[in-house]
């Protein structure tokens, strides 16, 4: 469905998305509340979304194109406001996860992205940014929760995530929220599609200490690899380059815990968590 108005160039993705659903809700002729009713979604939400101060959730942005037959234009504008949320130096790494057969991952002092849950993610967003508005820090929260859409997939890519000892320690978000976080990390670990290794503070210095790395394969076997520090991030592409750190990644490995150690240590932090009850 186009409708378009060169006026709208000025906003936002997620302030458009709102003029675009109030638009179509006024040429229906029909109140917020109706719609509300229709799509089954509270009028209280639908009028934050409609207000540009809230994205929609996937389901309520695929229930508005079918409610008026938008032909996905909610969905790919959603699309596009969470791609504008993230910073430009992690749109690659994002598109490299969507096409990505392979996916791994290291970081040495927090849970892995596509790891968080969204309390643990929302927690580290509003230390790292604390000048931006609550309405950003949502944006850029539900976009790190949409890039997890990739273990939905069909044709699910293997994810083998490495994380240092100290993103168990460091109980981010707190206690409770930290618990939750470890549990969701045994959760996914289930899957056949995953593994999860923890390098104990017991190694001592290892490859990547420091810092954070992604590495990702596509079906054709090219691999990129993506470096990160704070608020910076570094695409490797050079064959020779992506072997080194390919070979750094591999060190730290071997250096990690087994999987199923590594699950029992992420359990034993659970414990001190709070939580007496996980097996």
């Amino acid at each position: 469905m186009e409708l378009n108005n060169e006026n709208e160039a000025r906003f936002t993705p997620r302030v458009l998305l709102g003029r675009r659903l109030r638009r179509l809700r006024e040429r229906a002729g029909i109140s917020l509340r109706v719609l509300a009713d229709a799509v089954h979604y509270p009028h209280s939400y639908l009028s934050r979304v409609e207000r540009g101060q809230q994205l929609p959730s996937q389901t309520l942005a695929e229930a508005l194109d079918a409610h008026f037959n938008a032909d996905e234009l909610f969905v790919e504008l959603l699309a596009a406001a969470r791609e504008a949320a993230i910073p430009d130096y992690g749109r690659v790494v994002v598109r490299g996860e969507e096409a990505a057969t392979r996916i791994q991952v290291f970081n040495s002092s927090l849970i892995p992205g596509l790891l968080q849950t969204e309390e643990y993610a929302h927690a580290l967003s509003c230390v790292s940014l604390p000048g931006e508005s609550e309405e950003q820090i949502a944006a850029l929260v539900a976009a790190r929760m949409a890039r997890k859409m990739v273990f939905e997939k069909e044709e699910k890519p293997f994810y083998w995530a490495i994380m240092d000892e100290a993103a168990l320690k460091r109980p981010v978000g707190g206690f409770a929220c930290m618990a939750n976080q470890l549990r969701s990390v045994l959760t996914v670990a289930q899957s056949r599609h995953v593994s999860v290794q923890v390098l104990p503070f017991v190694q001592g210095e290892h490859p990547l200490l420091g810092g954070s790395l992604s590495l990702l394969t596509l079906a054709n076997g090219t691999t990129t690899a993506y470096v990160e520090s704070f608020a910076t991030g570094q695409t490797i592409e050079s064959p020779q380059r992506v072997l080194e750190v390919t070979q750094r990644f591999d060190m730290a490995r071997s250096q990690a815990l087994p999987e199923e150690e590594s699950l029992d240590m992420v359990r034993g932090y659970l414990k001190e968590y709070g939580d007496e009850d996980d097996s």
